[in-house]
């Protein structure tokens, strides 16, 4: 059987090859992916044990106490220092530093941005130009971020610790592979040990130890020795902690292969209708040959064998291909795949990694979904009774539409609706999203399924139009409607990648609106001051805004905690005045008003309005809060909101909180999330640059207006589809190939009769629109159903999340799937030149005489 299967196969080169090729892109993909989330694995792992070369065991604060950041003193050092199982210690002094360059951009790309102290003799930095720093007014830069700038060594620079910029030279310019956020696309600055205490730490303080063990002692001896040593702190060992960091990384990396390759499975699916239709195509044109096979001895099931055969050679060199052609799509995707992290951009390596793996699974991917696809030919093909080597001509793809599958699409689409409506009226989006996807499945399923029903009355809309376009749309329309089942093969591969486009863009566009109503709409100031980082900012921002000229009112947002009715909970407190004169809240109920005692809750927190809340506020003191409104949180506001005087922000040290409270992880009680800003002027580019150098031009600090804010969200959404849109657009190619393979292959089977038309008239260029002509209503007819299902489940997806995003409503951007809908018609006729031009070049006599 696989010698009869290559000798098919090779008899049929010309139709086998496009079958090949969609085999060969999808595998492709999906090796290109594995290669690439598993170089960035390596190179964070790789990243991981770079940081701890140098270590065995890393002391920290004990986080879950009072005050934690001044646990680790020259005391502890010393004490660490003095352990018999200590080799060296390197003290570590740590926090957040944005640098800018010269132009204003910031050196990372998107990445942390890392400050730290440098002792003298630190192995983890290696110096390439320049001296370590010395001084308040002296940093030290990494070669990436210096190269990212143009900065040289004695170049000034900006730089920011808590938002006010400050201006500082550049020592020297260092390499290091132990800092994370270098790999990760950060920028990292080093002061002196004193200057990075000043700014993190406190004098005489610091982040963490790290201990080598001494000659003959173990991490772990050297760990128990040092946790009696500084029992207040937090004590690892290296291998732990490189462990913990490699279990996040493979994390991240997961998240990003499950996006990615739930995109490469899209296109593999649809590469099942172009090679289930191929080969039932034909399966049908080699009836007369199956039928003499039969007639000879061959057994249903070795028939079935054959086209498995068949099937399983065109998957292996389609895999083959597709393996080969992954490297080079891997070496594509490595670079975008590091912008793609949840959490910041990605390291991606030097080189491409190949593990076998990412090799022998694609291929295996392959060859299985191209044997699957073809067991229903192989089935038909194996009733194929033996009197059919008698018949004179082959016979055609059988016509018409069974009563089950009607049957089977109708119990198809009432399961999709139930799915649809159950999962769009959910109360919690866990629950419902499932439901939804199952009920988009199901709708899918069912249009396929009764996808030949409808060819008929389509083209019958379109049937007028079609008659003034000439003879050649009018045989078209004709062929369509004698066969819609190979119309509907391929169409539907279109249906699958158009629905899915349009979800995504009518769901976007919904998206758009929450965005705009969360983060455009909801000031009154002017501009709003925050820190890049979204970290807590300095309280001088805000005292340097109120004493510039050009500010007419500020009002900072502090975060705070409270303690409400036991349950802990967060929010923030601000002027009762900037709730009415700089914010526009949207409320669901109440007034929004925070004077006197009164507090604003988020909608879905379970609160009345004139609701009394028991609270315990930061500094220990019982409240009795009355609840004046409900409102919708946003991207600037959220949590309880409450009178900035209920909360003296001074009334006590950082770390000194009265027993009983609960403290504010990680920050200051009180700390300035963000400035509003009331400008005496109209906010212009001219007076926000002179709010920026009145902030020392920091490059931690983005000044926005509502338009900034809108327009933000509009990029980053617009870079979400572009992205979706590219992944997307691989099945549609996928599709295409489909519409061209079958129109080569009806092309074939129809022989005899474009012959027959060339014979009593019908000029070339007539073959040509006629082909053009099928082709155009395949991908009109796909898109179109495509565009409808798309609507349907972007609705009832939109339905979901609108019960739990504020802002969002229902939008249908008509250009956009009025330019989607012609872009596939365009793309069906381009499919169509290469069998047109070989319809056209069909010779009459021989064609004639096809049997």
């Amino acid at each position: 059987m696989l010698r009869a299967a290559w000798r098919t196969v090779r008899a049929h080169k010309s139709r086998m090859g496009l079958t090949a090729l969609a085999v060969a892109v999808g595998v492709a993909f999906v090796t290109g992916i594995l290669l690439v989330t598993a170089t960035v694995s390596d190179a964070l792992t790789g990243a991981s044990r770079q940081t701890y070369a140098h270590t065995d065991v890393v002391v920290r604060p004990d986080t879950r106490s009072v005050g934690a950041a001044s646990d680790l003193g020259e005391a502890e050092l010393q004490r660490v220092r003095g352990l018999p199982e200590t080799g060296r210690v390197i003290p570590a002094v740590s926090g957040y530093t944005a640098l800018g360059c010269p132009d204003g951009r910031s050196a990372d790309r998107g990445g942390p941005a890392v400050g730290a102290g440098y002792g003298g003799s630190d192995p983890r930095y290696s110096f390439t130009g320049g001296r370590p720093p010395a001084g308040g007014d002296e940093i030290a830069v990494d070669e990436a971020a210096a190269a990212r700038c143009g900065y040289r060594v004695g170049d000034a620079a900006r730089i920011s610790v808590d938002g006010p910029g400050l201006t500082v030279r550049i020592s020297g310019v260092f390499t290091t592979r132990a800092e994370p956020a270098v790999t990760d696309g950060g920028s990292v600055v080093l002061f002196d040990t004193a200057t990075a205490q000043q700014h993190f730490t406190g004098p005489g303080r610091y982040s963490e130890f790290h201990v080598k063990a001494a000659p003959g002692a173990t991490a772990e001896r050297l760990r128990q020795a040092t946790k009696q040593a500084v029992p207040g702190a937090t004590v690892l060992t290296a291998d732990v902690l490189t462990r913990d960091r490699a279990l996040r990384a493979e994390n991240q990396v997961s998240s990003l292969r499950t996006t990615l390759l739930s995109f490469a499975a899209v296109a593999l699916f649809v590469s099942c209708f172009l090679i289930a239709n191929t080969f039932g195509m034909l399966v049908a044109q080699r009836t007369r040959e199956v039928g003499l096979l039969r007639a000879i001895g061959a057994s249903r099931r070795q028939v079935g064998r054959l086209v498995l055969a068949e099937a399983f050679l065109v998957g292996l060199a389609g895999s083959l291909v597709g393996v080969a052609a992954g490297v080079g799509v891997g070496e594509v995707l490595r670079p975008i795949a590091g912008d793609l992290g949840k959490g910041g951009p990605l390291p991606t390596g030097d080189a491409l990694s190949l593990p076998a793996y990412a090799l022998l699974v694609p291929l295996a991917t392959g060859v299985l979904t191209t044997v699957v696809a073809a067991w229903l030919p192989a089935r038909r093909a194996g009733r194929i009774a033996p009197l059919a080597a008698l018949r004179v001509a082959e016979a055609p793809l059988r016509e018409g539409v069974g009563r089950r599958r009607v049957l089977a699409g109708v119990v198809l689409a009432a399961g999709g609706a139930a799915g649809l409506l159950s999962g769009a009226s959910s109360d919690r989006i866990q629950e419902g999203a499932p439901v939804l996807a199952l009920g988009a499945v199901l709708a899918a399923g069912s249009l396929l399924a009764l996808m030949p029903t409808l060819v008929g009355p389509l083209l019958a809309v379109v049937r007028p139009l079609l008659g003034r376009a000439g003879t050649g749309a009018r045989l078209a329309e004709r062929n369509s409607a004698r066969n819609p089942r190979r119309v509907s093969a391929p169409a539907a591969s279109l249906v699958i990648g158009v629905s899915l486009v349009t979800t995504l863009t009518v769901v976007a566009a919904g998206g758009l609106a929450a965005a705009d109503a969360a983060g455009a709409h909801v000031l009154k100031a002017d501009y709003v001051v925050s820190m890049r980082s979204l970290d807590a900012q300095s309280a001088v921002v805000e005292r340097t805004l109120a004493a510039s000229a050009e500010v007419a009112a500020v009002a900072a947002l502090r975060e705070v905690e409270l303690t409400v009715d036991g349950v802990r909970a967060f929010g923030l407190a601000l002027p009762s005045n900037a709730v009415r004169d700089m914010l526009r809240l949207r409320m669901s109920g109440g007034a929004a008003d925070i004077g006197g005692g009164k507090v604003l809750v988020p909608a879905g927190y379970g609160r009345a309005v004139g609701s009394t809340v028991h609270a315990r506020l930061i500094d220990g003191r019982a409240a009795e809060l009355t609840v004046a409104g409900v409102y919708e949180p946003n991207a600037l506001v959220s949590g309880f909101l409450v009178d900035a005087a209920a909360f003296p922000v001074d009334a006590f040290p950082v770390g000194a909180v009265p027993a009983g409270a609960v403290p504010v992880a990680a920050s200051p009680a009180g700390a300035v999330r963000s400035v509003l800003v009331r400008t005496r002027d109209h906010p212009s580019p001219g007076l926000r640059r002179t709010l920026a150098h009145a902030l020392g031009d920091s490059p931690a600090l983005r000044i926005d207006s509502s338009d900034d804010l809108a327009r933000a969200a509009a990029d980053d959404t617009d870079r979400m589809l572009a992205l979706l849109y590219a992944l997307l657009g691989l099945s549609i190619g996928v599709a295409l190939l489909g519409v061209v393979n079958t129109l080569a292959l009806s092309v074939t089977e129809r022989r005899r009769e474009i012959g027959m038309l060339r014979a009593i008239g019908l000029t070339r260029a007539g073959v040509r629109a006629m082909v053009r002509a099928e082709a155009l209503i395949i991908a009109v007819l796909g898109g179109a159903l495509g565009l409808a299902l798309g609507l349907l489940v972007g609705w009832a997806s939109g339905e979901a999340i609108a019960r739990h995003t504020p802002g969002f409503r229902h939008s249908v951007p008509v250009l956009r799937l009025a330019v989607l809908l012609a872009a596939a018609a365009g793309a069906g006729l381009l499919a169509s030149l290469w069998p047109a031009r070989r319809a056209a070049r069909t010779p009459v006599l021989a064609a004639i005489g096809t049997e």
